[in-house]
């Protein structure tokens, strides 16, 4: 079975790597050898052994009647999405990892797909080399998806750990992240919340089975946190992490991405550093987590492979995915219940306690001055008008709020 690689940056090469690496198990797996016919790029790699298949014409790749599987692993939305409709109408499978295309055009490339019974795959999509969109699209059928909550970005879950565990200020830990390669050098995509965004909004389109835009989410990153947050966080035993949620509640589906305080009762408060994990809550199995390196050349490589074998075992038959292009309509966030950590300057304090169903207050070691509490649950709307009668300093959604935890504290 020949295949070919859209793509030699970071995971195309993890790619490359990983079939020229280990042949014999991944034709005992597929059934079948698989070669790589070609690697499109832009660039030429002198002394690379990728130059024997390096070609830098697509339609020399699509119009190839002996490549059955493309691999797109370049990025973005163009040419990508061009290329990989070029080949499912052309009968060939797709296995990519860019959550863009994805996130953007997936409805659409899986019915072309179904209608050339082949095959549109994107496991490396999510969570890099954690296997998500497979258990949702085959092993949680019978369940019906009333929560998928995650920390979906290495980057901002490097940052805020950091933060918690040396008391830095935001600013001087992406500076540390980006010198280790963790976050680009224009970090927008990850600590403004865009690329948890696009995550959630395709495992929200496959928990229910219709079109989530991105642009639709309420999308907040990390760029508020401070280090007073933490230092509040680490004073009650909580935890500060970004997540994609989606949920039901009342029939109504909501979703957003915003920096959430944990206990230690929620199962995502020991996901630490670069790690990501996925928290999904069915109605049948209750809470099943799946964590793991969410990016990385090989751990996202290995989930594209993985998707390459699957591709070959149901070559010319197409494995079902429901997800149409009907769109779902998210409710409105500003009717949502949450519980909000809050801090206002010392003099405002009671003009809070009269704003706010103050749950609980919080003091912090080495901070004066403000005056800091735990909201009882209000809607995001009533929250915004109280907020806008006095002086926020900062505020935290707050979940996982169990009689358990409140003891704890």
């Amino acid at each position: 079975m020949k295949i070919a690689i859209l793509g030699y940056g970071t995971v195309g090469s993890g790619v490359f790597e990983i079939v020229r690496s280990n042949p014999e198990g991944i034709a005992r797996r597929a059934g079948k050898e698989i070669e790589i016919k070609y690697v499109l790029d832009l660039r030429d790699f002198p002394g690379n052994p990728v130059e024997e298949v390096l070609v830098h014409d697509f339609a020399q790749i699509v119009d190839d009647p002996e490549v059955s599987v493309i691999v797109e692993v370049m990025g973005g939305v163009e040419p990508a999405y061009s290329f990989v409709k070029e080949a499912l109408l052309k009968g060939k499978s797709v296995c990519t990892s860019n959550k863009e295309l994805v996130a953007k055009h997936g409805a659409e490339l899986l019915e072309i797909a179904k209608q050339k019974k082949e095959n549109f795959l994107f496991e490396a999509s999510v969570g890099g080399g954690i296997p998500i969109i497979r258990p949702l699209n085959q092993s949680l059928t019978v369940d019906e998806i009333q929560e998928v909550t995650g920390i979906l970005n290495g980057t901002t879950n490097y940052i805020l750990t950091k933060m918690r565990d040396e008391g830095a200020d935001f600013a001087d830990v992406l500076a540390d992240a980006q010198a280790r390669g963790y976050a680009e050098r224009n970090p927008s995509a990850d600590v403004d919340g865009y690329d948890a965004g696009r995550k959630i909004a395709i495992l929200t389109s496959l928990a229910y089975g219709m079109q989530v835009d991105y642009e639709d989410i309420y999308t907040e990153g990390i760029t508020k946190i401070t280090k007073e947050d933490i230092a509040y966080a680490n004073a009650v035993g909580a935890n500060i992490k970004l997540f994609g949620t989606s949920k039901t509640v009342d029939g109504k589906v909501y979703a957003m991405v915003a920096p959430c305080m944990i206990g230690r009762d929620h199962p995502l408060y020991v996901v630490d550093d670069v790690f990501n994990a996925v928290l999904v809550r069915g109605n049948f199995l209750g809470d099943v987590m799946f964590y793991g390196k969410g990016a990385g050349k090989l751990p996202t490589a290995s989930a594209v492979v993985s998707d390459v074998v699957d591709a070959v075992k149901h070559q010319g038959v197409n494995v079902m995915t429901i997800w149409n292009s009907r769109k779902l309509e998210l409710a409105d966030i500003n009717t949502l219940q949450s519980s909000f950590f809050v801090r206002v300057p010392a003099a405002e304090k009671e003009k809070a306690k009269s704003l706010f169903a103050v749950d609980q207050e919080v003091t912090a070691e080495g901070i004066a001055g403000e005056y800091a509490f735990f909201t009882k649950p209000m809607a995001e709307g009533d929250f915004q008008g109280a907020a806008a009668k006095t002086k926020v300093l900062s505020r935290i959604r707050v979940e996982g709020t169990t009689k358990k935890w409140r003891n704890m504290i």
